[in-house]
């Protein structure tokens, strides 16, 4: 029998699809929303991955789901060819929520990890290529974000809220906490993150309740804006 082996990734992408999406209220799963014929939300969230694969990296698309997401698992086939795509049952004993998503996950990735959102979409000029930015800047702090500016204090307290400011001419996050309460001090929020192979563990305390985000002292990179699809009108 001929052996095989799996090539090893250069980069691994966690890509979360076990929510149920109930703020959206359609009856499919949010991130199949069409946007444009024949493109869903998951496909403009993809587009900074896809960069990644044209680059010339090996890509692995750890998706995370459970059994109401056979829709979304199927819409993935189309990527087939383009990532090395692992997926992974939520176990919900490692939480029920996205950082218990991230948790079962980590153990499929390796190298570098990214965390895109399948519901996260980023806009404007110059965008595609910001993760793999991203992923350039993770050797300075460890860590680095894709982000938007953001002053709308309720848009604050339902995103990864950050409080970014320049220090020795870069961009980089002071503080960083998941859906504040109180979202003052913060003026931009984040719609991709990456973080080096050492450092991934500590992924799933980016979206934790009650722990000291890793975010703090990461590079910014920011964007024209990012789009989080809650509602179908966006």
């Amino acid at each position: 029998m001929r052996s095989s082996s799996v090539p090893v990734p250069d980069v691994s992408v966690i890509l979360p699809c076990a929510g149920f999406g109930t703020r959206f209220g359609a009856p499919y799963p949010k991130e199949l929303h069409c946007l444009a014929p024949g493109v869903t939300v998951l496909d403009r969230s993809l587009e900074s991955v896809v960069e990644l694969a044209k680059s010339g990296l090996k890509v692995r698309l750890v998706v995370v789901f459970g059994t109401h997401k056979l829709d979304t698992v199927s819409h993935l086939a189309r990527y087939a060819e383009t990532f090395q795509m692992v997926f992974v049952f939520q176990d919900e004993s490692l939480g029920q929520g996205l950082d218990g998503a991230i948790r079962s996950a980590l153990p499929m990735t390796h190298g570098p990890v990214a965390l895109v959102l399948p519901d996260i979409v980023v806009t404007g000029s110059d965008t595609a290529g910001k993760l793999l930015a991203a992923l350039r800047h993770i050797e300075m702090t460890g860590w680095s974000v894709v982000a938007t500016e953001e002053q709308d204090p309720d848009t604050l307290q339902q995103m990864g809220a950050l409080a970014v400011a320049e220090a020795g001419g870069v961009l980089t996050v002071g503080a960083a906490a998941d859906k504040p309460a109180d979202p003052s001090g913060f003026n931009a929020f984040w719609g991709m993150v990456a973080v080096t192979e050492g450092e991934a563990h500590r992924l799933p305390d980016v979206v934790a309740k009650g722990t000291a985000s890793p975010l703090t002292g990461a590079v910014a990179l920011m964007v024209d804006g990012i789009v989080n699809y809650n509602t179908p009108a966006g």
